[in-house]
């Protein structure tokens, strides 16, 4: 039987989130020698005794749960981002990925898949969304958005256990520092809420459940939805939606206001006035001459707050105006263009168009030649936020404000020609 359109979106949905939840072969630790692993493994099996156990125990791990736990642990190999002992880092630098278009986020095939199956199941879980919604004042359609873009609904179930990746990461990763806490959090819920360590599924990167939450945001955000006395992220439809809602709750979603809405940015307005660092009055923005795309008055339920807006590709693609809950999203992804997909795809489950602005081919470039623009700006002394080789709003708007300075036109992203005139 011929596969329906439908079905060919969804199939490549998921391997583009299993390659995500995955990234088996990213890793140089693959490679080394049997004699080395035997030393680390040695090493980290006296690191989880003399280390981990005495720092669980502090945060209330019981001996029994530790040592169950942990018995069966043992080193992935195979997680990106590996520094095993005695090995010499690769530098940053040549470690880079390639930064792409904001527009490849938002393919078209993906938003309609995601759309469709989202709708659907709104309907079926009417009553449990209600009352979330009724409690957090987060939008079922915002909640929905969110499930569907971290696991597809629940349907994309990460392949790794938890626990193996975190100590992993904690013991031997370039970012140990940062995963260390949460190692000792996944030992609290086991402790806590008495699931064995096989539930705790997770993707490479440590992030758990439907929602993606890492352990130290379970403990502190998840919540029990339907009512069996278990924060069930893993098999809970119930509990993932409400700790999603809890979760933007807890970080400040205003129920009186939307997240935000595509607009028409006039040419005489300079894109350098993006960013959360730049809000002005709803009438402000329209005395400058902004209007939605589709020319009816911009958005009332943020007349009385400040907004803000937001040009994820600078001139070379769409624009919004976007409210504080926009920045609410982004604690969830710190990515713009993640917490943009979520606005937009809970748009789309609510019966909206797709997005109106074009967007203007954008040349792939490296992260490490993005870092050294950066780097180059900043000396020059430019705001460019974070030196990390992505183009965030700071050095956007950087790039903008340079691109004045030296009489060109603000674009306010940079490309090949700009990079190589700031090497």
């Amino acid at each position: 039987m011929p596969i329906c359109y439908a079905d060919r979106v969804f199939a490549a949905l998921i391997a583009m989130i299993l390659y995500t939840l995955t990234a088996a072969d990213l890793s140089p630790a693959r490679a080394q020698p049997l004699e080395a692993r035997q030393s680390a493994k040695a090493e980290f099996q006296a690191w989880l005794r003399q280390t981990v156990w005495p720092d669980a125990q502090q945060q209330g791990v019981s001996r029994q749960t530790f040592d169950r736990a942990t018995a069966s642990v043992a080193l992935d190999w195979t997680l990106p981002e590996l520094q095993p002992p005695g090995q010499k880092m690769v530098p940053d630098d040549q470690r880079q990925a390639e930064f792409q278009s904001p527009e490849r986020y938002f393919a078209q095939d993906q938003l309609a898949a995601l759309a469709k199956t989202g709708t659907s199941l709104l309907t079926q879980w009417a009553a449990p969304l209600a009352e979330i919604e009724r409690r957090s004042g987060v939008p079922r359609e915002i909640i929905v958005a969110i499930w569907g873009r971290e696991s597809h609904f629940g349907r994309v179930v990460p392949r790794h256990q938890a626990l193996r990746v975190l100590a992993t990461q904690a013991f031997m990763g370039r970012r140990s520092a940062l995963y260390y806490p949460e190692l000792l959090a996944a030992l609290v819920i086991l402790e806590q809420d008495h699931l064995p360590g096989e539930t705790l599924q997770s993707s490479w990167a440590g992030a758990m459940g439907q929602p993606q939450l890492l352990p130290s945001k379970f403990l502190r955000y998840a919540v029990d939805g339907d009512g069996d006395g278990r924060r069930d992220i893993w098999r809970s439809v119930p509990d993932t939606l409400a700790s999603i809602a809890n979760y933007l709750r807890e970080h400040g979603w205003d129920r009186d206001q939307g997240w935000g809405s595509e607009v028409r940015v006039p040419a005489n307005i300079s894109c350098t006035l993006e960013g959360p660092r730049q809000g002005r009055a709803v009438q402000e923005w329209e005395r400058l001459g902004l209007t939605r795309v589709d020319g009816a008055s911009l958005p009332v339920d943020c007349r009385d707050a400040g907004v803000f807006l937001l040009m994820p590709a600078g001139r070379l693609g769409p624009a919004f105006l976007v409210s504080a809950n926009f920045y609410v999203l982004k604690q969830y992804n710190e990515s713009d263009v993640y917490a943009l997909f979520i606005g937009h795809l809970a748009d789309r489950l609510r019966g909206g168009s797709a997005l109106t602005g074009a967007w203007a081919p954008i040349a792939t470039m490296k992260r490490g030649e993005i870092r050294s623009m950066q780097e180059r700006l900043r000396v020059q002394g430019y705001d460019v936020g974070k030196v990390d080789g992505l183009v965030g709003f700071a050095t956007r708007t950087a790039v903008g404000q340079w691109q004045g300075k030296n009489h060109r036109p603000e674009t306010c992203f940079p490309d090949a020609a700009l990079i190589q005139t700031l090497r």
